[in-house]
């Protein structure tokens, strides 16, 4: 009979401790779950507060924006840019709309604050191109156009600057043009008796040679060359005419030619001889050689009587 007893209580404490631990977890459960709304719903209302904080922070850029574009309003009279003006008047509405939703619709979404401040940074470009404009044409209508001495101290730097630029371009083309044309070497000018000896008075001169060299150029096109010259007495005028030639463009008149065959070699002694048929003066004569529509030589000889 005892056995059995102890037997029943036994069961009823197992029943019991069951019992009980199932209530416990069951209270950790309902207590865990409370507890996770909690912490979401804070959450939840920190964003939001956020977001609200945000949404004071555009309403007020806004304002401003609102109030920078009337206290510029008047002033549109200046502007004779209709495209300006309709930009102006575009985005004067859409501030203006920005700010009813702003003061009077609650925004809860992260991506319209960005799409806001977007909108804004746009905005304020446009005010800021549009103050400029005021500003200069204000300036303009008010007699304001002499330039101060920065400006033109900053002008005159900036004209520097271009030369500076020009003359390096110039420069550069120069070498490019050496790299191909015709080159030649020791130019001279000698005045000459009928028999053909070396004549130091140049006024009794039968014949005026010039005489140079070609060097060896790889860059230069093979093939026949005519070479032009002209020779100018002290007076600047030419002597002889014996045909024109084309040079930039122009049609130019020249005293002597020869034609030469150049394969890429250096060509030594070439001369150019010109008839005296006038009266030759002392003083300085100049020659210049032309091939390819390049000026490819120029020098000046002094002779005395």
């Amino acid at each position: 009979m005892d056995k059995n007893l102890n037997k029943k209580k036994k069961k009823y404490y197992l029943y019991g401790g069951a019992i009980a631990a199932a209530v416990l977890l069951l209270g950790l459960v309902i207590t865990t779950i409370v507890l996770m709304k909690q912490v979401n719903d804070t959450r939840l209302e920190n964003e939001q507060l956020a977001l609200e904080n945000q949404q004071l922070n555009l309403a007020n850029e806004y304002e401003q924006l609102n109030t920078e574009f009337q206290n510029y309003e008047n002033q549109s009279k200046y502007l004779t840019n209709d495209s300006l003006v309709e930009k102006y008047a575009e985005a004067k509405d859409k501030v203006e709309k920005l700010l009813v939703e702003l003061k009077t619709q609650k925004i809860t979404s992260e991506r319209r604050i960005r799409e806001l401040q977007s909108e804004i940074a746009t905005l304020k470009g446009i005010m800021r191109h549009y103050v400029e404009q005021i500003e200069a044409l204000g300036r303009e209508n008010a007699g304001l156009k002499a330039e101060n001495q920065e400006i033109r101290r900053e002008n005159t730097k900036l004209n520097t600057q271009v030369s500076e630029v020009t003359r390096q371009n110039e420069e550069l083309n120069e070498r490019m043009t050496l790299a191909e044309k015709l080159n030649i070497s020791g130019l001279s000018l000698q005045a000459l008796k009928s028999n053909g000896k070396k004549e130091k008075r140049i006024s009794k001169a039968k014949q005026l040679q010039v005489t140079f060299t070609i060097p060896q150029n790889n860059s230069t096109p093979v093939g026949s060359k005519v070479i032009y010259m002209r020779l100018t007495n002290p007076e600047g005028s030419l002597l002889g005419e014996s045909g024109k030639f084309e040079f930039e463009g122009s049609k130019i008149a020249f005293t002597e030619r020869k034609t030469i065959e150049y394969e890429g070699k250096e060509i030594q002694g070439i001369t150019i001889y010109w008839n005296v048929n006038t009266a030759l003066t002392p003083g300085k004569y100049t020659v210049e050689l032309f091939c390819d529509n390049y000026r490819i030589g120029r020098n000046s000889f002094t002779f005395e009587k």
